[in-house]
């Protein structure tokens, strides 16, 4: 019988939306898009920059509205419970840069993530750890015989929940639930540690 481990995503299932913030810290309405309403990472990042570049928002700014965020409510007791049974590995479309403080208040759970290109606190781009990471880090964990459980939120966790062995949708909007009604949605962490443990 395999171990099972299970991959989350961050933003929207353990964390607040780190762009949501932005966008309510800065007036810059636009910025609250997020992988909810745009399946497409490149573009949805490159209209952010475009934005962040108009607006002359830094990297320092960013991160001192990360810094006044906390997990969302009830999600570091799921992760400590979680954390006891199985192995947890965080799969996320954030950069290095903005994760540090909640990775802090989380307990340091491993992270793979993005990383943002900056000059001069100024961001310039972004450099991707690889394409489709989330789903290519399910494939190598079920390469060496893990049973993958995975949970996400939006149209970008996809294809990690298709590739793992049991994908569940947490806290998802209306219409990512609807498309992709073959995942069990669920909005307590408490029906989701059921779930998962059901699962393993």
């Amino acid at each position: 019988m395999k171990q099972s481990i299970v991959t989350l995503d961050l933003e929207g299932v353990l964390t607040p939306e780190v762009w949501i913030a932005v966008a309510e810290q800065t007036g810059v309405p636009a910025l609250r898009r997020t992988t909810r309403d745009e399946p497409d990472y490149d573009k949805l990042m490159h209209d952010r920059i475009d934005l962040m570049d108009r607006h002359g928002i830094t990297l320092s700014r960013i991160q001192a509205t990360i810094g006044t965020l906390a997990p969302l409510p009830g999600a570091l007791e799921f992760l400590d419970e979680l954390r006891q049974r199985m192995q947890v590995i965080i799969l996320s479309d954030t950069f290095e840069q903005f994760a540090q403080p909640f990775l802090r208040q989380l307990g340091w759970p491993t992270l793979l993530c993005h990383r943002l290109i900056v000059e001069g606190d100024r961001i310039r781009g972004y450099q991707l750890r690889m394409p489709d990471q989330k789903r290519h880090s399910v494939v190598a964990l079920q390469s060496i015989a893990y049973k993958v459980i995975a949970a996400g939120d939006s149209f970008n966790d996809t294809s990690m929940l298709s590739q793992a062995d049991h994908g569940i949708l947490f806290h998802a909007p209306e219409n990512v639930v609807r498309q992709f009604p073959q995942f069990p949605a669920v909005n307590d962490y408490g029906e989701l540690l059921r779930l998962i443990l059901a699962r393993a």
